[in-house]
């Protein structure tokens, strides 16, 4: 069984950060559960444009205000809590924070903790190199 303390990761290497959003990542590829599971801040007033290539991510929303646009179809859908959101076509995509939103996200496959998004706004593939 594993059992962690968000609080606790807080200021470790689980805890990532730039200046517009901080993850904690609860789990990692080298827990082995076959998908990773963050919290995620988004800071009010930010925008982030991401594309998940090699990844699937679903995300639940805690708490906040923001929205999330499709790119390839332009469609925006709104985010507070208790809305979901699944990127099943790897789907390129904007997420606004009107407030700041804390964000509970899983990926497939899971994330080791040392990714950093490229330029494209993708994290490199589990066999590249990050």
């Amino acid at each position: 069984m594993i059992v962690r303390d968000e609080n606790q990761l807080k200021g470790t290497d689980r805890a990532v950060s730039d200046a517009d959003w901080t993850s904690v990542r609860m789990l990692l590829a080298d827990d082995n559960m076959g998908f990773s599971f963050h919290i995620t801040y988004l800071k009010a007033g930010s925008e982030h444009t991401f594309h998940y290539k090699n990844h699937f991510e679903s995300v639940y929303c805690m708490s906040g205000k923001g929205s999330i646009t499709d790119l390839a179809t332009g469609e925006t859908h709104e985010i507070k809590p208790g809305v979901m959101y699944a990127l099943d076509q790897h789907d390129k995509h904007t997420l606004r924070a009107e407030e700041e939103l804390v964000m509970a996200c899983c990926f497939n496959p899971p994330v080791t903790g040392k990714e950093v998004h490229r330029e494209d706004g993708s994290y490199a593939a589990p066999d590249e190199a990050a």
